[in-house]
């Protein structure tokens, strides 16, 4: 039987990460992804990420490969009230706060980074099953086949036969209709993240367009599909208010918001990562941004223990370490989806309130500023 010391289920950005962040440790590692080749270069998503990614990619070699846009402040603000708040990357001495990247320009430099280092790719292998073992985990593949690792990395998606029962999930009865935007005037590397009763509404700098996450109810999603997109344009303008105009708008996607997430993301010789150990809503941008820090942090804990990858105090050094950042940042997304997405009287004033004590005391505005930029460590 074919042998590896890890196996990466996923050849996404996440699991390309891993491997790439383990190229010299000596193991032998393969990917497993279930689509074609170079799939994830078609992604036509967009990814907002953090100052300390930007940090992680440099490390990994990625960073000067990819086109990306930075994100100089963030006007925070609500529909239907007073206060707002303006976080500016000026105020912590970076260059910026965040950058927003096209997820397919990612994959495609993690690809190429990963034919580079000669790092074995098995495409249409869909995983069917994983038996973990006192020694190793047996993996099953849907064309019949097996091979053997002492770690599996489930890096990306389920896996068929997963056992589903360790998952929390909450239906936030939302989805997300994404597009580009062509504004009227330039964007000035300005975000906006604007809280309504239907969900928040996100507009990143991207090249010299925006790229738009409107957050709406699955009827109100369906609705805003099926406009032309002129109509649409005005819904959008009218939904975001007159801070920025915008002159066009590009083809649309939709796809529903849950929050699904393992509480303890290992098992016996598995660990879980990316959209396999937890999926956020996009508000604030968290999701990948939390995967590469988990990607990060999972590959230091193993190329320090060495020996043995998949050891069960190897997995639970990692699971510890990441406790605090995971649950906190979970606990975060969650939080601010719950209590900016509804109507209700007294909540729509004490947002107002929140918002305007954020842009007026600093130490509450460095905090958030800090999270979003390094995650839920950065407390000072």
């Amino acid at each position: 039987m074919e042998k590896h010391d890890i196996a990466i289920v996923g050849a996404g950005p996440v699991g390309m990460t891993l491997a790439l962040a383990l190229k010299d440790s000596g193991l032998d590692i393969i990917l497993l992804d279930a689509r074609a080749r170079g799939a994830a270069r078609h992604d036509p998503r967009v990814l907002a990420l953090s100052h300390g990614s930007r940090l992680t990619l440099e490390r990994l070699g990625i960073w000067a490969r990819l086109p990306a846009t930075a994100i100089e402040t963030i006007h925070i603000s609500h529909q239907g009230g007073l206060g707002r708040s303006v976080l500016r990357a000026s105020e912590y001495g970076q260059p910026a706060l965040g950058y927003v990247v096209a997820a397919g320009e990612l994959a495609a430099a993690l690809d190429d980074a990963i034919a580079q280092a000669g790092i074995p790719v098995r495409d249409h292998a869909t995983v069917s099953g994983l038996a973990a073992g006192v020694d190793d985990v047996l993996i099953s593949l849907e064309d019949g086949t097996h091979l053997s690792a002492r770690l599996a990395a489930c890096a990306e998606g389920a896996i068929a036969g997963d056992d589903d029962t360790a998952l929390v999930e909450r239906d936030y009865d939302q989805c997300a209709v994404i597009s580009v935007a062509t504004p009227a005037t330039p964007h000035g590397g300005r975000a906006w993240e604007r809280f309504t009763p239907q969900g928040p509404l996100a507009v990143l700098p991207c090249g010299r367009d925006c790229a738009i996450v409107h957050t709406a109810s699955p009827a109100e999603a369906d609705a805003l599909m099926a406009l032309d997109d002129d109509a649409y344009l005005a819904r959008l303008q009218s939904h975001f208010g007159d801070r920025l105009r915008f002159a066009s708008v590009g083809p649309r996607a939709s796809y529903p918001l849950k929050l699904r997430y393992r509480p303890n993301p290992v098992g016996q010789r598995t660990v879980w990562l990316g959209n396999a150990a937890q999926t956020l809503h996009p508000v604030a941008g968290q999701g990948y941004n939390l995967a590469l820090r988990d990607v990060w942090a999972c590959a230091q804990v193993l190329l320090k223990a060495g020996g043995d990858p998949g050891a069960a105090d190897t997995l639970a050094t990692y699971a510890r370490e990441r406790h605090l950042d995971r649950q906190g940042t979970i606990r975060f997304t969650d939080g601010l989806v719950r209590l900016f997405s509804n109507a209700v009287g007294p909540l729509l004033h004490a947002r107002g309130a929140g918002l305007l004590a954020l842009d007026l005391i600093p130490p509450a505005r460095h905090f958030v500023a800090k999270r979003m930029m390094f995650g839920a460590r950065a407390w000072p």
